[in-house]
């Protein structure tokens, strides 16, 4: 079990591939960073889970995707403000048995997340 995260491109059809991910613990009065990371080919951590079982544990978390930078990097033009800078979401783990799967689909302006499996 443990936790994981995958992004999909909803603009472009594919794996969010180079975005930068920040893994975060919020449970203490400030939030301490736990990982930091780049997607590779397959939106995905590339060290596998972000915490497995062991070092999950029950508490409030943070995942905090850099969108913008991600879609720059892409090439695509985008206003200045972004409207999507970095898209933070906060979650908490009741059951560190239980495997928690954290997926992002996201576009520039745009973005859906759910709990997955």
């Amino acid at each position: 079990m443990g936790l994981s995260t995958h992004v999909l491109d909803t603009m472009h059809g594919t794996p969010a591939a180079g975005m930068a991910v920040m893994l975060l613990a919020t449970d203490a009065a400030e939030p301490r960073c736990l990982k930091q990371f780049v997607l590779n080919q397959d939106g995905r951590n590339p060290d596998g889970l972000l915490l497995d079982q062991t070092n999950l544990t029950r508490g409030t978390y943070r995942l905090v995707f850099d969108v913008a930078g991600y879609f720059k990097a892409r090439g695509v033009a985008l206003p200045e403000p972004n409207f999507l800078n970095k898209v933070s979401l906060d979650f908490g783990v009741a059951d560190p048995a239980q495997h928690y799967h954290v997926p992002l689909l996201v576009s520039p302006w745009s973005y859906s997340t759910y709990r997955g499996s």
